[in-house]
């Protein structure tokens, strides 16, 4: 604490040339008359050494100002040491008395706080002091003449020291706002640059989380209907070949359409295509693809469709499309090869609404307490579409699954599950 208000500004190189070369000019114009006097050659030995005390004084003052931003209470020392030699050996003021409005400037500039007031103290001592010594000759008797000249010496010697004082707070006021403005600048700048990380970051882990739902949904689909169309199709084929050649159109197709849709996905995810080939992008999954997706899956899965397809955005055609095709999937994996399902699919003048039924053999105490990628997945979807899903093993054996989306879809998407 002591070092920062002796040495509070730490003068730079630049600093010491710039208070060097003004304590040269100053010293020029007030100290070399002295000098002159001092060294003129027809000073007897006495008047020479009374001479020389004068001079040091105003070099001492004058050299003080070298120290000035380097550490302003030590100018401000020499100063004032210096102005009591010149006190007590001259009788009127001196020149080199232009360097106490610099050291009032200075101390209020790099000094913080209270303890800059030190030198309004100091200021106010040698304002009154210097004309008395300098205006009174005799200090028991002053006459009203002598009086009404001190009061305006010392209102003006104050001057020369409050103005040059206010005039460095303010300054320095000044460049502590100007820093603080630039601390709450760089401050926002750092946390605009954090808030932006963390939404790429969010950004990216949506992203990733979409792209991992969308290849969990067209692989998942896609192997089951394959596998159980292979099942069968090895069942049939010594039986009745057109069924199983059927069967093996039906892989080959739904292989087809996987594959299209995993490079439609995968090609966002390219920073370029190659050189001569443009990315495949294939449309995404319509309303009117859904029957589609039905008939592939099994002729164990029977749908129904109440009303026309409405217009709505491709995200909800999308959602409708995924947990149709995800229903489907699990209803495959885990419903048994002997169970039906039913599709039903009611479009109204607000809401799409999705049944998806089996008969399978699930019931509530094989349905596992954490629901898979697929389940979570069909949450994820329907919620981001403001709607509400329903999934559940049915009370008399089989599952449930049923969403109810918007058509349009609630801000901020959030949606609910119904209960």
């Amino acid at each position: 604490m002591k070092r920062e208000l002796l040495f509070p500004p730490g003068a730079t190189r630049h600093d010491w040339v710039l208070d060097a070369a003004l304590a040269a000019g100053l010293g020029l114009l007030t100290v070399s008359p002295y000098g002159v006097v001092t060294f003129n050659g027809n000073l007897t030995s006495g008047q020479l050494l009374h001479a020389v005390v004068p001079l040091a004084s105003a070099l001492l003052m004058i050299g003080s100002l070298v120290l000035r931003r380097h550490s302003p209470f030590l100018a401000l020392a020499g100063v004032t040491f210096a102005g009591l030699v010149q006190l007590v050996v001259s009788g009127q003021p001196m020149a080199t008395l232009v360097a106490v409005p610099v050291i009032a400037y200075t101390v209020a500039r790099w000094i913080p706080g209270q303890p800059a007031r030190i030198v309004l103290v100091v200021g106010a001592i040698g304002s009154l002091l210097g004309p008395i010594r300098w205006i009174i000759d005799d200090p028991s008797n002053p006459s009203l003449r002598q009086i009404i000249w001190l009061a305006l010496a010392w209102f003006v010697c104050m001057g020369l020291v409050i103005t040059p004082y206010a005039i460095g707070r303010r300054v320095r006021e000044s460049s502590e706002a100007h820093q603080d403005r630039v601390a709450v600048a760089e401050e926002r700048y750092r946390t605009m640059l954090l808030e932006r990380d963390q939404e790429t970051r969010l950004a990216e882990s949506r992203a990733r989380t979409q792209i991992a739902r969308e290849l969990h949904d067209i692989v998942a689909h896609s192997l089951s209907v394959m596998i159980v169309q292979a099942e069968g199709g090895k069942a049939l084929a010594a039986k009745k070949p057109e069924a199983a050649t059927q069967a093996l159109t039906t892989i080959a197709e739904t292989g087809r359409e996987a594959l299209s849709e995993m490079r439609r996905i995968l090609g966002v995810l390219r920073e370029g295509p190659e050189p001569g080939r443009q990315a495949d992008f294939a449309p995404a999954p319509r309303l009117t693809d859904i029957p589609d997706l039905v008939a592939r899956t099994s002729d164990r899965v029977q749908l129904a469709i109440h009303g026309q397809p409405p217009k709505v955005p491709p995200a909800l055609e999308l959602t409708v499309y995924r947990v149709v095709q995800e229903a489907l999937t699990n209803f495959l994996k885990h419903a048994g090869p002997q169970a039906t399902a039913m599709v039903t699919i009611t479009y109204g003048m607000r809401e799409i609404a999705i049944d998806v039924l089996d008969n399978g053999v699930a019931s509530p105490s094989v349905v596992p307490q954490n629901p898979g990628h697929g389940l979570r997945g069909m949450h994820e979807r329907v919620a981001s579409m403001g709607g509400r899903l329903l999934t559940r093993a049915r009370p008399s054996g089989g599952f449930q699954v049923t969403a109810v989306l918007p058509i349009r879809p609630a801000a901020g998407g959030q949606g609910e599950e119904m209960r």
